[in-house]
């Protein structure tokens, strides 16, 4: 049988910018707002003189953000690895810091910190939650035998982590950086958007949008689209050349790493749940305490409780909340259903026409670091402001994670897992549908937990910038009316939404993985 012929990745590429530069020279989307290739390079060069001093404003707050944020993340991971009561006792502070609306907090941590401060925070937060996920699920993951191998030497649990954990978790961590490179690039320019300034792409972009220069505002997505693919290949690259040297050699259906928690007694159980509970609300309280920020702008868990419940105008408070949470929370669902399944498709596929995703991958990273405020109006004129808006920028904000982790995991699986099924003489679907993809069922859970916030997150960025409903409208509208009350109590109404999301996954996933651990034994 001769072998299967393969359309080379880069005719692909160049197929797809040969359609854009056609479809942008005819104006055939939207009267020209999709601008054509040589018109954005065209507007990049004439605009040559404005952007060393943005690039780099954005290129060192991203840079320190991605450097604290993925160290915290690291040790966090280790540390609730070691020891999974604080796992669960940090769950609800973790769900929070990554589901904090990037949007709605820049300009609070403008007024309340100085410099590239905030620029920072943000940076760190949008990469601390992927990294430190990455981080769990390499150092849980690990090679059984040669842990056992470890033991039997006389080695503790420190040797293990050591030898075998962390050498087995490194891929992981990898995966979580090329995740979390795009993340930083737009966090800092989140902050930069939302929180004012001089410098940085963000600010450029903001001062750019009223110009109806459709070429400037995608010249500096792809600017910010270069930075951000830059990082990623940087530790894609990397990813490839440690991958060998720390795959598994046999198959590790463990379960989530809190799992030893559950011979704990129910007086610990429920006080660690009260805790994690707790300590979201007790790190704000101290945030604002320390900073002194001033009681109009800065509103405490007490506020915003006295502010749903007992202030003058709750009723009606409490109607708009709810109203929101109506249009808010079904497409929410849809768009997490949508994305997971396109980021599982195209992991398959990764595995089985490699040519094809490469390809596929420069649309990727721009759907990624393309900043939302200059996409979203071409969106808008051609998807209408309707759901399909919605559920495009969701999709688009959730499978490229989803994506990295699956294609991580699927890559992960031993050799000596599918020299069996080889051996019969099946193919590669075969090999994927009854060892790879059962295999990488702790990585395909993984990337659920991580998107599921990210999830609403994406719909409340749609609903700000383009439907005019839902929760991020409700937040849209309280920054411009000065609302400071509403404004944290949609805050935290999203961040109890996303904790819901979270943990049901995480209990949908300790149930199944248990089960898988326990079939051989059957």
């Amino acid at each position: 049988m001769p072998p299967e012929r393969r359309v080379p990745g880069w005719l692909i590429a160049v197929i797809l910018l040969a359609a854009w530069e056609t479809v942008g020279r005819l104006g055939l989307v939207a009267s020209g707002a999709l601008p054509a290739p040589s018109a954005i390079l065209a507007r990049l060069w004439a605009d040559r003189a404005d952007y060393p001093g943005h690039v780099w404003a954005t290129l060192q707050a991203s840079t320190f953000g991605f450097l604290v944020g993925n160290t915290i993340a690291i040790a966090a991971g280790t540390a609730f690895v070691l020891w999974p009561r604080l796992s669960r006792l940090a769950r609800g502070l973790n769900i929070a810091i990554f589901a904090l609306p990037p949007i709605a907090i820049a300009p609070i941590l403008a007024l309340t910190l100085e410099g590239i401060a905030p620029r920072v925070v943000l940076a760190a937060l949008s990469v601390y939650f992927v990294t430190m996920s990455a981080t769990v699920v390499g150092l849980t993951q690990y090679d059984a035998r040669a842990a056992d191998l470890v033991r039997a030497y006389g080695g503790g649990r420190g040797a293990v982590l050591r030898f075998v954990q962390a050498r087995g978790a490194v891929p992981a961590v990898l995966a979580g950086f090329r995740v979390a490179a795009p993340n930083a690039v737009l966090g800092a320019i989140l902050a930069e958007f939302g929180g004012g300034g001089r410098w940085g792409l963000g600010a450029y972009l903001l001062g750019s949008l009223g110009r109806a220069d459709p070429a400037r505002l995608w010249g500096i997505g792809l600017v910010a689209t270069l930075i951000a693919g830059l990082s990623y290949a940087l530790f894609a690259a990397i990813s490839a050349r440690t991958l060998g040297a720390s795959r598994a050699v046999t198959l590790n259906p463990s379960a989530p790493p809190d799992t030893e928690t559950r011979a704990d007694p129910l007086p610990l159980r429920l006080a660690l749940a009260a805790g994690s509970v707790a300590l979201p609300f007790l790190v704000w309280w101290g945030f604002l305490r320390l900073l002194a920020v001033p009681p109009m702008l800065g509103k405490s868990p007490l506020d915003v409780a006295a502010y749903v419940l007992t202030g003058a105008q709750a009723a009606t408070v409490q109607a708009k909340l709810l109203a929101a949470l109506g249009q808010t929370l079904p497409i929410t669902v849809a768009g997490l259903a949508l994305g997971m399944a396109f980021a599982f498709a195209l992991a398959v596929t990764s595995r089985l026409t490699p040519g094809l995703t490469r390809a596929f991958m420069p649309v990727a990273l721009v759907t990624q670091t393309m900043p939302l405020v200059a996409l979203t109006p071409l969106l808008v004129l051609v998807l209408g402001r309707g759901t399909a808006v919605t559920l495009w920028i969701t999709v688009s904000v959730t499978f490229f994670p989803a994506y990295v982790l699956m294609a991580q995991g699927l890559a992960l699986v031993p050799r000596t897992a599918l020299d069996l099924p080889r051996a019969y003489g099946a193919g590669a679907w075969t090999e994927l549908r009854l060892v790879a993809i059962p295999a990488s069922t702790p990585w395909i859970f993984a990337a659920l937990r991580l998107t599921a916030p990210r999830a609403l997150l994406g719909v409340m960025i749609a609903e700000w910038l383009a439907t005019g409903r839902g929760l991020g409208n409700l937040l849209n509208q309280s920054r411009g009316y000065l609302d400071f009350g509403m404004i944290w109590t949609v805050a935290t109404v999203s961040v109890l939404v996303s904790v819901d999301f979270y943990q049901l996954v995480v209990a949908v996933e300790r149930r199944l993985l248990a089960r898988m651990a326990m079939a051989p034994a059957g």
